[in-house]
């Protein structure tokens, strides 16, 4: 059997999403999660999750740079970009790096401060951490507080235009990284137009049609609160991928493919 690592994101977010991941990752149907450390409730969260005991659980830190929360070094960073805005900034040069780079190293030190160590992996919100000038940064952040961690590259990320941008983003990544000294993980999947949610039990297998051993597939679990509905737009998607996972399909599609969670 292949060894499949399945990546919650956005633990942190909102009260509704840190619940439904830690429901999943207790009923040992995830096996990592990836933590927004700009969320407002992060103690608290953070010791739920540790409060697991689930052994092989891995936690990364969920850079965000994007969305409705706010920066941790407001008001330097007065508040967080939409994703155009960024990508336009970082291809044209227009970005404020060192205002970036003290967010980045603020988010690596919460997370250190919440979970009393560093993160076992890294990546981004809405993949921010591929992009030219942020990828540089997170890098250095990386060196600084989590030299032992490795990098989520996204190629070959899934359906649609959304997965080719990610995966042409991921090139650079990779490359940096490995000159760097980091490992990334070797294959990775799960993008899709959240639009397509009702389908998700059967774009779910597809993920993991010819996905290595140690490939990645990231989803997007949870309920849908008040808190939510305030900083992010995804909202129903996140609760039919968490039916999914919970259900009886999402092991039967494990198992066909040959995948267990390690």
């Amino acid at each position: 059997m292949k060894r499949l690592i399945l990546c919650a994101d956005d633990y942190a977010l909102s009260p509704g999403v840190s619940r439904a991941i830690r429901e999943l990752v207790l009923a040992g149907r995830l096996n990592a999660t990836s933590v927004m450390s700009a969320g407002p409730d992060l103690q608290a969260e953070a010791a739920a999750l540790l409060g697991l005991g689930r052994p092989g659980l891995q936690i990364g830190l969920h850079v965000t740079l994007t969305g409705g929360l706010a920066p941790l070094t407001a008001p330097r960073l007065r508040r967080f970009f939409g994703l155009t805005g960024l990508m336009l900034r970082c291809f044209t040069g227009m970005v404020d790096k060192t205002a970036l780079s003290a967010e980045i190293g603020a988010q690596f030190a919460a997370f250190d401060r919440a979970f009393g160590r560093p993160p076992d992996f890294i990546d981004g919100h809405q993949h921010v951490h591929l992009l030219p000038v942020v990828r540089s940064l997170v890098l250095d952040a990386a060196r600084r507080h989590a030299p032992g961690a490795w990098l989520r590259q996204c190629r070959d990320a899934g359906e649609g235009l959304k997965g080719r941008i990610i995966s042409g983003l991921s090139g650079g990544l990779i490359a940096d990284a490995k000159t760097a000294g980091f490992v990334t993980n070797p294959a990775f999947s799960g993008a899709y137009e959240f639009g397509r949610a009702t389908d998700f039990a059967e774009i779910f297998p597809r993920f993991l049609a010819d996905l290595p051993d140690g490939g990645l597939v990231m989803v997007h679990p949870g309920y849908v609160d008040d808190a939510l509905r305030r900083v992010d737009p995804v909202h129903e998607p996140r609760e039919m991928e968490l039916a999914y996972l919970a259900g009886d399909r999402f092991p039967q599609a494990l198992g066909a493919a040959g995948f267990v969670l390690g």
